[in-house]
């Protein structure tokens, strides 16, 4: 019999070949494991935070639950009974008008602000900053300032409008009509800032043949703002009508430090709703139904809106 003997040195290529594979597999496992470290903070973070939080909201809203007592089964009663609350639907109207109003206003001043702070001019930063402080101020020096301003009797506003020969001007938060506009006009001086550094991002995107071309092509600045600016922001204006949508349907801080919801309950919205019936009153379930309403009111806004931006863009 005849044996066949193998030097050590006929393995090596089987393992030289391996080598490189598994080193392959080692720097994708270490890739792998650095971009898990970084994720994993903020989803632990999203979670904790967040997700629990809605997931539990989302089931106490079928539940009745005092924060002491165990949670029971209500089924749909929270959401009967919300069909029947005057206050809810107060609420929701309420949410609805600021929003109609908040949007549209909001989207046409920063809009307007950023084509006009779009300058190549000297000291033209002092005034972007400054339009810029009113989103990052303290909101309950803001309010503070805009309610002494909306003084019925001695504001300036109103002081103002007696100069001019209005004899009877608003009562502003004073009074049922005038409070809800009061609050919009508000919310539309803080946040016009914010989204005047948006459009000015935008702007400063669009290329300037696009304006040399059309103004070869006899187009004047009506006719380059039509054609040119208005095409070249349309991701810019997207974006901000779904932030500002988002955020007008859930405001609560301004008008909690500026007039509380009242006066009545001319300026109660459905976040302040929320609040009222579960910090204050105790009643958890029917406030997540409350919440759970808005939720999908914005959910509802925001799909629209991106089908609308989708039928835009085909």
């Amino acid at each position: 019999m005849t044996t066949v003997t193998q030097s050590p040195g006929a393995l090596a290529p089987s393992t030289s070949a391996q080598s490189p594979q598994r080193r392959t597999r080692g720097l994708r496992r270490r890739s792998i494991l650095v971009g898990w470290s970084f994720i994993l903070p903020n989803f632990i973070g999203f979670a904790l935070f967040t997700l629990i939080p809605v997931i539990a909201a989302l089931t106490l809203a079928f539940m009745n639950w005092d924060g002491y007592n165990p949670p029971k089964f209500e089924g749909l009663g929270n959401f009967i009974r919300l069909a029947k609350d005057s206050s809810f639907h107060v609420a929701l109207k309420n949410t609805l008008l600021y929003a109609v109003g908040h949007v549209p206003l909001t989207l046409a001043f920063s809009l307007g602000l950023a084509l006009l702070l779009n300058q190549k001019l000297r000291g033209i930063a002092f005034f972007r900053v400054a339009m810029f402080c009113h989103y990052i101020t303290s909101l309950v020096a803001i309010a503070i300032v805009w309610n002494m301003l909306f003084n019925p009797t001695s504001g300036p506003i109103n002081l103002f409008l007696h100069a001019i020969g209005v004899a009877n001007p608003p009562g502003w938060t004073a009074t049922t009509t005038w409070a809800l506009p009061a609050v919009i006009i508000t919310g539309v001086w803080r946040d016009m800032g914010y989204y005047m550094i948006l459009f000015l991002a935008g702007l400063q995107a669009i290329p300037q043949e696009y304006y040399e071309a059309a103004e070869v092509d006899g187009a004047g600045r009506w006719g380059r703002f039509w054609n040119v600016t208005l095409p070249g922001l349309r991701a810019t204006t997207f974006l901000v009508l779904v932030l500002l949508s988002v955020s007008s349907f859930k405001v609560f801080d301004l008008i909690f430090v500026m007039t509380q919801g009242g006066p009545g309950r001319a300026t109660l919205v459905l976040s302040q709703l929320i609040y009222q019936d579960g910090i204050i009153n105790g009643e958890f379930g029917y406030s997540s139904a409350v919440s759970l309403v808005l939720f999908v009111i914005v959910l509802v806004v925001t799909v629209f809106q991106f089908k609308i931006q989708q039928w835009r863009d085909r």
